[in-house]
């Protein structure tokens, strides 16, 4: 059920959304937290498709916020979305013109569950320093994606430099299985150290540049890691080689969704390593409300330890 509300105010939003739970029986007791998403008109559909997924993991209050026009009309156009077309959430759809969208935080704060936690996720376009934002101060966890605009070489530095307890991207997420792997593998016989490592990914890829910092972070071995040219791959990671004295671990992206795994003394193993969607990529985010300490880890010590010259070279 989509209800909407033209030129309204977030009083009005709130008892509308009283009303809807009293007269429809739908049950806010069971949310255990609110996401809000800072999106931009034309692109909230498949955010909000990606958060109705992810609440039948986490029943949750969405509120999708979308700025327009500075210079507009003042005005606030609302949308209450419940049942089947909110997935096991309420979603709330906000979208401001002119002085309505000058305090973000007091467009939201009425809306927000009471005693529950805040999740503040930028699809796209995120603020300079996250933590302080207007969101962000009332957000415990803050979700962006260095993956969904144009790569540019200073964007992951910026995530570093700017870094507090409670960020987290997604191109880190999306790196979950190929450390599951990795890790995997080196919990198996020969036990021997590894002595370099080499990182090979798409431009449009940050997670190539994160694992890239995973690895050296983890290693303290020298990492060789490059983006390759579109022609060459155009699709998230493609390979990662360990170096032992044994020989070569690789594990190769031979198509999107399969990545041979080849070792010294095993048969080739070909293992489903598709990119993550961005459902799977959110409902893990949402899985933990505390800071995600290791990915603080990566982006500032590991990315470091890539060196600034390697940066410049990649980016």
């Amino acid at each position: 059920m989509i209800i909407e509300l033209p030129d309204t105010t977030v009083s009005k939003i709130s008892r509308s959304l009283v009303s809807v739970r009293e007269e429809g029986g739908a049950v806010a007791l069971g949310r255990v937290l609110t996401l809000i998403i800072a999106t931009r008109h034309g692109a909230e559909e498949e955010v909000i498709e990606a958060a109705n997924d992810a609440s039948r993991e986490h029943p949750m209050r969405v509120i999708v916020l979308m700025l327009g026009d500075d210079d507009g009309d003042p005005r606030l156009d609302a949308q209450i979305r419940v049942g089947g077309d909110a997935g096991a959430s309420e979603v709330v759809v906000l979208r401001a013109t002119g002085a309505a969208g000058s305090n973000t935080e007091s467009l939201v704060t009425g809306l927000l569950l009471p005693d529950a936690p805040v999740v503040a996720w930028w699809p796209a376009d995120p603020p300079l320093v996250p933590s302080e934002s207007p969101l962000g101060r009332i957000a415990a966890r803050r979700i962006t994606d260095a993956s969904t605009r144009p790569y540019d070489k200073h964007r992951l530095a910026a995530l570093g430099a700017n870094h507090a307890p409670g960020d987290t991207d997604l191109a880190w997420t999306r790196l979950t299985h190929w450390r599951e792997q990795l890790a995997a593998v080196l919990d198996q016989p020969p036990f021997e150290p590894v002595t370099a490592v080499e990182v090979r990914g798409a431009s449009s890829s940050p997670s190539t540049a994160l694992l890239a910092a995973w690895l050296r972070l983890m290693l303290d071995v020298p990492v060789d890691w490059k983006y390759l040219p579109e022609d060459e791959w155009s699709d998230g990671i493609k390979s990662v080689r360990l170096v032992r004295a044994s020989g070569e671990v690789v594990l190769d992206r031979a198509s999107a969704a399969i990545a041979c795994l080849t070792q010294p003394g095993q048969p080739r193993h070909d293992l489903v390593l598709p990119r993550r969607t961005l459902r799977e990529c959110l409902a893990e985010e949402l899985r933990r409300l505390d800071p995600d300490v290791l990915y603080g880890r990566v982006i500032t010590e590991g990315w470091e330890l890539l060196g600034a010259a390697t940066q410049e070279t990649h980016g």
